[in-house]
């Protein structure tokens, strides 16, 4: 059986027919539409492949160029073009009415579908011909199915904290089915955590890269969602977070716990420390002597060494055509340069001495130009005029952001990318002069963007995406033994170390706070925002570390790429030259305002699900 047969089957009678109607509401012809399913084994796993797009999950969806971009809701980015869901997330104009990246139907009615596989599948008659063949596999299917559905409450712990736990398929006529209250935050933990436990002891260590298993739930995925799960718990979001001590059901039912517990911090570095002692995964390492390409590599090909659970995707030149510069001259790369990178993503990259750029001895420069060599996605190529800012960086850096006169290797041609402004530029600049569409701050995202692909030719990109990769681990059992400690020692550091190594950067400590618990804190920190820089990570990290109202609130800032006439004619230049554009364009200046409130560390519950439910009680402040 080929998996990707049934990963995206739709399920034709949509077990489960909730897919057009809240979790709870469940139509009579739902029992017709379980009896045809479960009474053929083919149905069956189609059944259970279904539930393998719970995966794809609208986080996803930039991959394919569209969805609300999470990147795009924190200090990583912001998407320029018209009229995007982003722009009222990122103003505070949303609540429990029009919350752009509400799941909570969603991901209930993926909980449902699961909790109908798990009922039926054992009396799903099997061909006589097949049982040699369907026994063994019934059990792995039925863990795979857990798994999903764990990962489901996961996505909703996430979100909104405290959730209910519906681990039956209730019908119309139960009458509790308007009557659910919220499970608290220690119940929905202890459940999705034992879940996996109990998989992991029935599911394979691993599928040949390649096979057609490849993609299904494994042990190591099982463990990695426990470790994740325990590292959301023990962090300041939802231990102890007194915010939320009003939170309660109502019989008096404390929905987050109001007593802090560092023993949380130990259970999910033990938790990641048993992913790791698997030995099965490995960090990515295809080009070692090149330490930008090293990394580069991971977003798009498809890798097998150090992804743990990913979402396969079809070959395809979506995120290219979106996200790629948006020069449309002979040389350019034709692309659409949907998002700006922010100058405060660009700032957290240290030099490749390890030391942040606001050490004294970092050796950050401000000012004056360099020549050299850069990859180009295919071989070093000849650079000048590059700004002092972006020497000696991290090599993430290079391979994760396009910025001025930085090289893009695009079909054979190696242009100088141009995002300063270029009035008069016949297309040669990949930062239009158009306000509202195009880039604004003088970067886009280079990470994820496959060399190979040719926008104006032909060409795909074959990667899938790693929404859970080995590199995670590390820095959950880094950060969680060094929250649990008094003071860093080496267990943290040596984690650390094995994700910065792979791009040649310089183990840990270094600077005199790398010793203490804070600095390493900080450390660990920006460790975990350089190395998962767009892929929806920062949005959650900054929400349980509870940093989000400095990180995600007010002044988000750029280069000079939208300069005043006055400021082009001060050169002395011709205002529409390219010249003029660059003399005005390496000064930081404003541009985005973002409003973040105490209320949006957790999402609002849907006020549909209220109306529907009045015992479900509503997060802070909605």
């Amino acid at each position: 059986m080929k998996r990707n047969k049934y990963i995206y089957f739709i399920f034709a009678a949509c077990i489960l027919a909730a897919s057009c109607k809240k979790y709870l509401n469940v139509v009579p012809t739902e029992l017709v539409t379980q009896q045809a399913v479960f009474s053929n084994i083919q149905n069956a796993e189609s059944a259970w492949a279904h539930l393998y797009a719970s995966l794809n999950s609208g986080d996803v969806q930039f991959i394919h160029g569209g969805g609300t971009v999470l990147g795009a809701c924190t200090d990583e980015c912001k998407n320029h073009w018209e009229n995007v869901p982003e722009l009222a997330f990122n103003s505070g104009a949303w609540n429990a009415t029009n919350n752009a990246l509400d799941i909570w139907t969603g991901a209930y009615q993926y909980i449902r579908s699961a909790n109908i596989f798990l009922a039926n599948i054992d009396q799903t008659p099997l061909p006589a011909s097949r049982l040699d063949y369907y026994q063994p596999r019934i059990p792995l299917y039925k863990a795979e199915a857990r798994f999903l559905r764990a990962n489901q409450y996961f996505e909703l712990f996430r979100r909104y904290g405290a959730v209910p736990l519906i681990n039956t398929a209730l019908t119309t006529t139960d009458p509790s089915a308007t009557k659910i209250t919220r499970n608290s935050v220690d119940d929905v933990v202890k459940y999705i955590t034992s879940e996996c436990d109990e998989i992991a002891t029935i599911l394979p260590l691993s599928y040949a890269s390649g096979s057609s298993d490849y993609g299904r739930i494994t042990k190591g995925a099982a463990l990695a969602l426990k470790a994740r799960t325990l590292l959301y718990a023990a962090s300041p979001l939802f231990n102890g977070n007194t915010m939320y001590a009003s939170i309660k059901n109502a019989d008096g039912t404390q929905l987050f716990s109001q007593t802090y517990d560092n023993n949380k911090w130990l259970l999910a570095a033990n938790a990641a420390k048993a992913v790791l002692d698997l030995n099965t995964y490995s960090l990515s390492n295809p080009n070692h002597s090149n330490p930008v390409d090293n990394y580069a590599q991971l977003f798009f090909t498809r890798n097998y060494d150090e992804t743990i659970l990913p979402l396969i995707i079809g070959g395809n030149r979506d995120f290219e055509g979106t996200f790629m510069p948006n020069g449309r001259d002979s040389k350019a790369v034709n692309g659409n340069g949907k998002m700006s990178v922010f100058q405060d993503l660009v700032d957290a990259y240290e030099m490749n001495n390890g030391r942040p750029i606001t050490d004294q001895q970092s050796g950050y420069q401000t000012t004056g130009f360099w020549n050299g060599t850069l990859w180009d996605g295919v071989a070093n190529t000849s650079v000048s005029n590059i700004s002092n800012t972006y020497k000696n960086r991290d090599p993430r850096f290079y391979a994760t952001i396009f910025f001025q006169y930085g090289v893009w290797n695009y079909a054979n041609n190696s242009r100088p990318l141009k995002f300063a402004w270029f009035g008069n530029n016949g297309g040669a600049c990949d930062g239009w002069p158009k306000p509202g569409t195009n880039c604004e701050t003088g970067y886009n995202w280079r990470k994820w963007a496959d060399p190979t692909v040719n926008l104006k030719g032909g060409g795909n990109a074959n990667r899938n995406f790693p929404l859970i990769r080995l590199a995670e681990i590390y820095l959950i059992y880094a950060e969680a033994m060094n929250e649990y400690l008094s003071a860093p020692t080496s267990d943290v550091y040596n984690a650390v170390n094995a994700v910065r190594n792979r791009v040649s950067m310089p183990g840990l400590p270094i600077i005199a706070a790398d010793n203490t618990k804070e600095g390493m804190r900080k450390r660990i920190q920006n460790e975990k925002r350089v190395e998962f820089a767009f892929e929806n990570q920062r949005f959650w990290d900054v929400r349980r570390w509870m940093i989000a109202k400095t990180t995600d609130n007010g002044d988000m800032h750029g280069l000079n790429a939208r300069p005043t006439p006055a400021e082009l004619s001060s050169t002395g230049l011709d205002p529409n030259s390219e010249e003029a554009g660059v003399a005005v364009f390496y000064k930081v200046v404003v541009d985005q305002q973002r409003v973040f409130l105490d209320r949006h560390y957790l999402m609002p519950i849907p006020q549909t699900e209220i109306n529907i439910d009045p015992d479900l009680i509503q997060n802070y402040g909605w």
